[in-house]
C-alpha cells in the first residue's frame, strides 16, 4: 500500500519483500479508469464528443438497431446490451482474437433496456469506447494507451498486452505496479497535470467524476461498490453539498483499490500480489478511515 500527498509518496506499506513497488500485478476492473482517461484525451482534441452515437465509429451498431447509444453510454455502463458480470477468467481470456472482433459480437446482442434505463458494469462499454480509440486513432488500443497515457505519465511498468493472440481488454486487462499508479493518481489529484505535462484539462476531470448514471436502476454492480454513485472508470465515495465528488475510488476484481480523496488532498492504492475478493470489502474501509484520519479536510 502506499499514500501520496503533494506529488510524493508519504507511506509505504511492503508485506512482501518479494513483492516491490515495480512488480507488476493486475488490477481488473480499476483498468477502466485508464481507459476512460484515454476516451477523455481524443476528447479534449476534439475528435469525438462524449454524446457521440457509436454508431457514428462502428456503423454495424446501426445495423443491429443500436443507433442511440453514446460513448457517454458505453463509459457509465448503460449501454442496455445484454451482458454477464465479470469475472477474473474473463479478465485475461478472451475467445476472440481481437478488440474489434469482440466489439462486433456486442452489436449482435440483445438489447434489454434502452441506453441510459439501466447500469450493468460489465466489459461491453469500456471494450466498445476502447474500439472507437482505435477506430479514431489509426492504432491498435494498445499503442493509443502508450503515447497517450502510459508514457506521458512514465507507467514504465503498465500495459494492456497480456496476451497477444487474444483481445485486448480495456475493461478489465491491465497489469500495473506501485510506482505507475502512483503516477496515475497524482495526474488525477493534480487536475490532468503530470510534471510539466497537462495529460487532461480540469473540466474532463471533473466530467470524468462527474455522477453519470443519473437515477436508472441497477441490474449488477459489485458488492463493493453497491450504494455509491458511478462516474466514468470510478465510483463516487463522498461529495459535497452540490453534487461533486470529494473523494473517489476505481476497485478491481483482483483487490487492486486505487482511490483519490480531493478534500484531504491524497491519493492512496492498495495493491495486492494475489486476489482479495469481494469480501475483503471491509479491509479498504479500514485502510480508508485510517488514512483519512492522518489529513484534515479543506473544507473543516
Amino acid at each position: 500500500m502506499q499514500v501520496y500527498k503533494d506529488g510524493k509518496p508519504v507511506y509505504t506499506k511492503q508485506t512482501n519483500k518479494e513483492f516491490t513497488l515495480k512488480t507488476q500485478a493486475p488490477i481488473g476492473s480499476a483498468s477502466s479508469w485508464l481507459t476512460a482517461a484515454l476516451v477523455m484525451t481524443f476528447v479534449k482534441e476534439g475528435k469525438i464528443s462524449l454524446d457521440d452515437p457509436i454508431a457514428k465509429y462502428i456503423p454495424i451498431f446501426e445495423a443491429y438497431s443500436k443507433r442511440y447509444i453514446t460513448i457517454r453510454n458505453c463509459l457509465a455502463h448503460t449501454t442496455g446490451i445484454k451482458a454477464d458480470a465479470p469475472t477474473a477468467k474473463g479478465m485475461t481470456k478472451s475467445r476472440f482474437s481481437s478488440l474489434e472482433e469482440e466489439v462486433i459480437s456486442y452489436a449482435k446482442r440483445e438489447i434489454e433496456k434502452n441506453p441510459g434505463q439501466m447500469v450493468f458494469f460489465s466489459e461491453v462499454g469500456p471494450n466498445i469506447a476502447g474500439r472507437i480509440c482505435e477506430v479514431v486513432g489509426k492504432k491498435a488500443f494498445d499503442r493509443l494507451m502508450q503515447e497517450r497515457i502510459l508514457r506521458p505519465l512514465k507507467m514504465r511498468g503498465t500495459n494492456f498486452y497480456i496476451d497477444y493472440s487474444q483481445a485486448m481488454n480495456p475493461f478489465g486487462g491491465a497489469v500495473s505496479t506501485a510506482i505507475d499508479l502512483g503516477n496515475f493518481l497524482t495526474m488525477m489529484l493534480n487536475q490532468g497535470r503530470f510534471e510539466t505535462k497537462e495529460v487532461l484539462t480540469p473540466e474532463l476531470i471533473a466530467e470524468m467524476q462527474k455522477i453519470q448514471t443519473g437515477n436508472a436502476p441497477v441490474k449488477y454492480m459489485p458488492k463493493l461498490a453497491q450504494g455509491l454513485d458511478f462516474g466514468f472508470g470510478l465510483w463516487v465515495l463522498e461529495k459535497d453539498s452540490k453534487g461533486k465528488a470529494t473523494a473517489v475510488a476505481s476497485p478491481g476484481i483482483f483487490g487492486a483499490w486505487p482511490m483519490i480523496d480531493y478534500c484531504r488532498g491524497y491519493a492512496a492504492f492498495l495493491l495486492p500480489k494475489s486476489m482479495l475478493g469481494e469480501q475483503r470489502s471491509e479491509l479498504y474501509i479500514s485502510i480508508r478511515e485510517a488514512v483519512n484520519g492522518q489529513f484534515q479536510c479543506k473544507s473543516e
